[in-house]
């Protein structure tokens, strides 16, 4: 028997509008609890805010005291690196602003840059320092938005232990219940292209028609190259974590996210922009048109 979740709290947080859904209404301490924890996660990774701490290694800082999700996001990026032969990569930060997506959200559009390479040699972090060569900056949009969502959840275990349901705008975790969640289709939002039941799981997506500007200019791009990814349209994956979810979503754009997901026991389903679908051995969700084999 699942939990029936009829108490809703909405906010936004960076830069989305969040949905909390829980058995009863969260009191007044639990909502302070998840509004600190976002808080700190921003001021540490949003490179948004002139003031957070990888602006401030952008701009030569040389180090900063160690956020509390370096490790566990960072290791999960050498795997997302070395999976995809460098397409996804923690230094991205430059070629988005390169092409618009800056703190000024200018969308002006301009030349693909590429990603500095060696990143491992240049970030280096510890339990105490994180520290960054200069002229790089980091962005952690290929799995943030994941770990957020987790963060949340865990702050708000004490007050949910019945079931709860905490949704990023498409990121979300289940616990202690079921959900029947809807695959947008990326080329007309009023469409579904399958629905995809989730329980004691997380489900992210991504999508090239999310945060887009210009003439063909999105959000995710190749780290080699730093152009737009052209060739995949939209990406979901169901895993334990949402972090894990979210970084498998991002690493199906590439070659070698399949193998990754496989490795971390995730299922996933992917659009290319043909129009036709992918999806994974052993996947659960409902497709309404399979036009494409399965993956690995």
């Amino acid at each position: 028997m699942t939990a029936r979740l009829e108490a809703v709290w909405q906010f936004d947080a960076i830069g989305t509008r969040w949905r909390v859904e829980t058995v009863e209404e969260l009191p007044a301490d639990a909502r302070a609890a998840v509004q600190s924890a976002v808080t700190e996660f921003d001021a540490a990774w949003s490179r948004f805010r002139p003031d957070s701490l990888v602006s401030r290694l952008a701009r030569g800082a040389g180090s900063v005291p160690t956020p509390p999700d370096a490790s566990a996001m960072l290791a999960a990026f050498e795997d997302l690196s070395l999976a995809t032969s460098g397409a996804v990569n923690p230094l991205i930060g430059g070629s988005l602003e390169s092409l618009g997506y800056d703190a000024q959200y200018s969308l002006r559009g301009g030349r693909a840059v590429p990603a500095p390479e060696g990143w491992r040699a240049r970030l280096r972090w510890d339990d105490a320092r994180l520290e960054l060569d200069a002229g790089a900056t980091i962005d952690v949009g290929a799995l943030g938005k994941g770990r957020l969502v987790d963060v949340v959840a865990r702050v708000l275990a004490p007050w949910t232990g019945e079931g709860v349901v905490v949704d990023a705008s498409g990121d979300l975790l289940v616990s202690g219940t079921t959900q029947r969640i809807g695959l947008e289709h990326p080329f007309d939002p009023t469409v579904a292209i399958g629905v995809w039941q989730v329980s004691d799981a997380a489900l992210c997506a991504s999508a090239t028609n999310r945060r887009a500007w210009g003439d063909g200019l999105h959000h995710v791009l190749d780290a080699r190259t730093g152009a737009p990814v052209r060739t995949i349209a939209a990406t979901w994956a169901v895993a334990e974590t949402a972090m894990r979810a979210d970084a498998v979503a991002t690493a199906l754009f590439f070659d070698g996210g399949d193998e990754l997901a496989h490795r971390w026991g995730a299922q996933w389903v992917r659009m290319l922009t043909d129009g036709r679908v992918e999806w994974s051995h052993g996947c659960s969700a409902e497709l309404f048109a399979r036009k494409a084999s399965v993956g690995s």
